[in-house]
C-alpha cells in the first residue's frame, strides 16, 4: 500500500539534480511551456496512457477516450496529463505481438515511475497491450485503472453477419480449399473489420477485457462497449472521474490484484469460452503481483465452470450481442456460488456489493444460467504426459468432440518454414487421422510464441472435406481460432522438451478426458533420441538488445512467458481452489 507521506503530484518522481526545491522549479518551468498555472499544478496528476498507432486499428478511438478521460479528470479537480507508451497491434507486430509485450509492459512500468503521476488511466485494446499495461502497472504500484477502447460492430457479407477474426479463418480456409474464389475472399476481406475496435468475438482482445473487469482493474460494464458507440465515451469520462478518487484513496494494485481476484478472472475466462492466450496473460499479470497460476488447479477450476456465452469460436455470437445482454454483469451473475465476493475492485467497493448493485436483470438469450450452458465440460484442459511434462492445454470447447481421444500418426514439422514449405505438397504423406506436430515454435523457438498452433489443414485433405485434425505444437493459438489443437507445450523444443525429440511415423495419444499428450515411445528409446540430438555446429550466434534479454530471461508458458527478473516470489504456491463465495 501507498504511503500516506509520500509526495504528490509535480513532486513525485523528481528528476535527480542534488536539489528536490531545484527539481520542482525546473518541472514547473518547463511544464508552463504548455499553457499550465501554478493553479492548475496543485492539482492530482493523472497520467493516461496513450496507445494510438496509425498501424493499429484497434486503437483509433484512443485520441476520443483521451479527451472523454481528460474531462472526467478535470470535472473531478484533478489536471490529465497523456504521455504515450509502445503500441502493439497483433496483424502489424514481427516477429509476433507477444515477443514485444513484455517490452510494452517495461515500457508502461518504466514511465509511471519517472513521470509525476497519482494515478494513472491505462488505455488499450488489442490482445497484448491490456496484460502488457496490467503487468507494468501492477509492478509499478501507483493507483491505476483500465478502460478498453472497445470490440468493433461486426460486419455483413451476402446477408450473412461475419467479422474478425474467426470468421477470418473460417473464410480463408474456404478460400485455401477451393471453396469460393479470389472475388469473393477479397469482398469477404472488405466486411470483416467494418469499424475500428478490437476484434469483435471472443479473442484474446475480448477475453481480457472480461478477464480484467472481473478482476477488479476496470470500472463495471466497461469491458464488452463496442469502440462506436457513445457509451464508451462516457464510460472513459467515469474513469477520469475514477482516477481522481482511486489517486486521493492511493488504492493501489496491490490491494486489488489477489489470489482471490486472480481465481475469479480465471474463472470468468473460463466461462467466457476464452482464449487460451488469456491465461499465459492472466500468469503473467498475476506473477506481477507475487502470485503463482498453478496449471492443475486452473484445470479443476475447468472442471466445475461450464461455459456460458454464445459468441464465436464457441457459440454464433459477436461483442455487441454481449453488451446489449448486459456485458459482463449477467456472467458474474451466474457464475456468483462460484465467486470470491469479498475482492475490492477500483470502485473502492466489493465485487460482492457491485454484483448487488447492478442494474436489474433482463430476459437475453447470449449469457445462459449455469443450468443451461453453451458446453458443460468446461472451455479447457490442462494436459500433462511424456510429451509435456510442464503442461499444454487444448480449447475443447472449441474443438471436434470426436477427436478429443485420438490415437494417430505423427507429420512433423522441424519449424514454421519447414511447415510454409510442405504442408500443401501434394506429396504429403497424411491422412485425417495424422496428428500434425509443428517443433521450435515456443517462446525461444520462433522466437516470441507465435499464434502458429492453428495449423493449416493440407489442401489435398480439405478437397476432400477434412475440416478439423489434431495438432500439437509449443506455439500459441489465436482466441478466434477452433479446432482440435494442443498448445502450449512446455518445456517447448527449442529448450530440449520432449517435442524436440518426436519423429515422423511416432504414434501420439491425446486423451482429453484423462488429461494426457504422449507420444508411445518407452523412456529408453526417448533417452536414446536426446542423446543422438544434433549438437549445433561451430559458436552460436550471440543476440543483441531486446533479443538477448527475451532469450536469457523468457519464461516457459506455465510462467506467463514473461521475464524471470521481473517476476518478484511468490506470495503463494498456488491460488486456494476453489474459493468459496
Amino acid at each position: 500500500m501507498s504511503n500516506s507521506s509520500e509526495p504528490t503530484g509535480m513532486r513525485r518522481s523528481l528528476a535527480q539534480y542534488g536539489d528536490a526545491e531545484f527539481s520542482v522549479f525546473l518541472r514547473k518551468a518547463f511544464i508552463k511551456a504548455l499553457g499550465y498555472t501554478d493553479d492548475a499544478l496543485d492539482r492530482p496528476v493523472i497520467g493516461i496512457v496513450d496507445t494510438r498507432s496509425g498501424f493499429n486499428a484497434c486503437h483509433q478511438n484512443v485520441p476520443d477516450l483521451v479527451e472523454a478521460v481528460s474531462r472526467g479528470v478535470m470535472l473531478s479537480g484533478g489536471i490529465p496529463v497523456a504521455f504515450p507508451v509502445i503500441s502493439i497491434q497483433e496483424s502489424f507486430a514481427s516477429p509476433t505481438s507477444m515477443y514485444l509485450r513484455n517490452l510494452m509492459a517495461i515500457d508502461t512500468e518504466e514511465m509511471i515511475r519517472a513521470q509525476p503521476m497519482d494515478a494513472v488511466v491505462l488505455i488499450g485494446g488489442c490482445d497484448k497491450t491490456v496484460p502488457a499495461l496490467l503487468m507494468g502497472a501492477i509492478s509499478a504500484n501507483v493507483p491505476a485503472i483500465l478502460l478498453v477502447t472497445g470490440p468493433m460492430l461486426a460486419g455483413s457479407w451476402r446477408g450473412e453477419r461475419l467479422g474478425a477474426c474467426t470468421d477470418c479463418r473460417r473464410f480463408w480456409a474456404q478460400y485455401r480449399g477451393g471453396a469460393i474464389d479470389a472475388a469473393a475472399i477479397a469482398a469477404v476481406n472488405d466486411e470483416l473489420a467494418p469499424t475500428v475496435g478490437t476484434c469483435s468475438v471472443m479473442g484474446t482482445a475480448s477475453t481480457m477485457a472480461l478477464a480484467a473487469e472481473a478482476l477488479g482493474m476496470m470500472l463495471p460494464g466497461g469491458a464488452a462497449i463496442p469502440a462506436v458507440l457513445a457509451a464508451r465515451r462516457r464510460h472513459a469520462e467515469q474513469t477520469g472521474t475514477r482516477a481522481v478518487a482511486l489517486a486521493a484513496e492511493r488504492l493501489t494494485p496491490d490491494r486489488i490484484v489477489t489470489p482471490a481476484s486472480v481465481t475469479n478472472a480465471l474463472r470468468t475466462m473460463l466461462a467466457v469460452g476464452g482464449s487460451t492466450n488469456a491465461l499465459i496473460h492472466l500468469t503473467a499479470i498475476a506473477g506481477r503481483a507475487g502470485i503463482r497460476v498453478e496449471l492443475d488447479g486452473f484445470d479443476r477450476l475447468g472442471r466445475e465452470t461450464p461455459v456460458l456465452v454464445d459468441l464465436k469460436p464457441t457459440g454464433q455470437g459477436y461483442m455487441e450481442d454481449l453488451h446489449r445482454a448486459g456485458g459482463l454483469l449477467p456472467i458474474l451473475r451466474a457464475l456468483r456460488p462460484m465467486l470470491s465476493l469479498d475482492c475490492l475492485t477500483v470502485t473502492g467497493r466489493t465485487l460482492g456489493a457491485e454484483l448487488d448493485d447492478g442494474d436489474a436483470p433482463f430476459e437475453q438469450s447470449v449469457v445462459r444460467p449455469l443450468a443451461e450452458p453453451i458446453y458443460a465440460s468446461g472451455a479447457m484442459v490442462v494436459l500433462r504426459g511424456n510429451l509435456a511434462p510442464d503442461g499444454a492445454l487444448i480449447k475443447q470447447c472449441a474443438a471436434d468432440q470426436a477427436l478429443l481421444q485420438h490415437t494417430g500418426p505423427a507429420l512433423v514439422f522441424a519449424d514454421l518454414a519447414d511447415l510454409a514449405a510442405r504442408i500443401d505438397d501434394e506429396a504429403l504423406a497424411v491422412t485425417p487421422d495424422t496428428v500434425l506436430v509443428l517443433q521450435n515454435a515456443g517462446p525461444r523457438g520462433a522466437p516470441g510464441m507465435p499464434e502458429a498452433g492453428y495449423l493449416p489443414i493440407p489442401k489435398k485433405l480439405m478437397r476432400e472435406g477434412v475440416k478439423d485434425m489434431v495438432r500439437i505444437s509449443d506455439a500459441r493459438m489465436s482466441g478466434t481460432a477452433f479446432g482440435t489443437i494442443v498448445l502450449h507445450i512446455s518445456p517447448e523444443a527449442a529448450v530440449g522438451g520432449p517435442l524436440s525429440l518426436v519423429r515422423t511415423g511416432d504414434t501420439i495419444r491425446l486423451d482429453t478426458e484423462g488429461r494426457r499428450i504422449d507420444v508411445l515411445l518407452d523412456d529408453a528409446t526417448l533417452a536414446a533420441r536426446r542423446r543422438d540430438l544434433a549438437a549445433p555446429s561451430g559458436s552460436p550466434e550471440v543476440a543483441r538488445g531486446y533479443r538477448r534479454l527475451w532469450d536469457n530471461e523468457v519464461l516457459q508458458a506455465d510462467g506467463g512467458c514473461d521475464f524471470s527478473s521481473f517476476v518478484p516470489p511468490a506470495k503463494t504456491a498456488a491460488p486456494a481452489w476453489p474459493n468459496p463465495g
